[in-house]
């Protein structure tokens, strides 16, 4: 097979989606010398040297934003081919696909949360995918799901056939392993100033994130019991996050609950290890890595009951209902209290983090692409 694979979002994004893009390319890239890639990246910036022989790299000076306004605002009928190449299969990582002449369209789509969580979602950003993924999914041969739940809002939210979905699970990166060198845990510890003891949530700072009710939970924990733990927010600010640094005000909670902002990734598997808890207490998720990301450091994880959460993290988080408040707050309690059980949450999550590998990953989307085929 001839893979095109739209590599712009690894250029262009940090973390979510460049980073799957990243990671499920590297993993290609080692396993498979048998099928040919072409890595398709919009707009310049792309490394084009150190990629095996079956690997090529086309870049374009059109820019991601001008070919996406052109394709899907002007509904200019360009194929992607006249750009990327001919190839058997045109692979999206990002939700949609653009203009195909020849090729057969597969598409990556990592959740439904803007037709779940409609309201928690940026408009602009909500509208563009309501009115693209559907398009997208009816014009992919396959779809790619990031879990059997997204699997399942496909087929229930856009009457999507079981036959055409192929379920490619995201991997934890080798890296993320408890670390055990005291100086670099202590240089991570002043790069952000974290304090001693913490409750640690990591991603985007939006509303489907449910922070609101973590900082309240955080805040009756804090009332309620003498433990010393502070409250770290680590994020980049997505949308509608005002909201969050106003809880904070609203619960008189003022320096308990610290944000450090976005952590670069090398300093990812540190801020996990010096974590006593993560908590992760999301709405809605089509895969949920950095609860699995904190669980291969070895810290132990509280989660949501929802979505794709129970089926990732398998037995080793001590799940909640993410709407009560004090369910969230009684959980952080348990684990923060009882040694013998965060210390058995931190063993069966080294343990559950180990099934999702990017290799993995590779292999799955292989017989996808062969599906595609038939």
């Amino acid at each position: 097979m001839h893979v095109t694979i739209d590599y712009t979002p690894a250029i262009r994004q940090r973390a979510g989606i460049g980073r799957y893009t990243r990671n499920l390319v590297s993993a290609l890239a080692q396993t498979d010398r048998e099928n040919r890639y072409t890595l398709f990246c919009r707009g310049q910036g792309a490394d084009v040297a150190g990629w095996p022989a079956n690997f090529d790299v086309r870049t374009t000076p059109v820019s991601d934003r001008l070919l996406t306004a052109a394709w899907h605002k002007l509904r200019l009928p360009f194929p992607v081919e006249r750009l990327s190449g001919k190839s058997d299969i045109f692979h999206s990582t990002d939700f949609t696909l653009p203009p195909l002449a020849a090729a057969l369209g597969v598409a990556t789509i990592h959740d439904l949360s803007f037709l779940r969580l409609g309201e928690h979602a940026d408009p602009g950003l909500r509208d563009y995918l309501n009115a693209r993924v559907p398009k997208t999914v009816a014009q992919a041969k396959r779809v790619l799901a990031d879990s059997e739940s997204t699997q399942r809002d496909l087929m229930e939210l856009l009457g999507t056939p079981a036959g055409k979905i192929s379920v490619v699970y995201a991997g934890v990166e080798e890296r993320f392993q408890p670390v055990n060198d005291p100086k670099r845990l202590e240089q991570v510890r002043s790069r952000y100033q974290l304090p001693d003891q913490f409750v640690l949530f990591v991603g985007t700072i939006e509303p489907r994130k449910n922070l609101k009710r973590l900082i309240s939970a955080y805040a009756k924990m804090r009332h309620e019991t003498a433990l010393p733990h502070k409250l770290i927010i680590s994020g980049a600010k997505g949308w509608l996050y005002e909201g969050v640094f106003e809880q904070v005000r609203l619960e008189g909670l003022t320096g308990g609950v610290l944000f450090p902002g976005f952590v670069a990734d090398e300093d990812l598997p540190a801020l996990y290890t010096l974590a006593s808890l993560f908590v992760f207490p999301s709405l809605y998720e089509g895969f949920g890595l950095p609860p699995l990301e904190a669980m291969a450091c070895g810290t132990p994880v509280v989660a949501s009951n929802n979505s794709s959460l129970p089926e990732v993290l398998g037995t080793a988080a001590l799940f909640v209902d993410a709407h009560d408040t004090a369910s969230i707050a009684q959980a952080m309690v348990r684990v923060l209290s009882d040694k013998s059980l965060s210390a058995r949450l931190s063993r069966l999550g080294r343990a559950q983090a180990t099934r999702f590998t990017w290799q993995a990953a590779a292999e799955q989307l292989m017989p996808a692409c062969q599906l595609t085929m038939n």
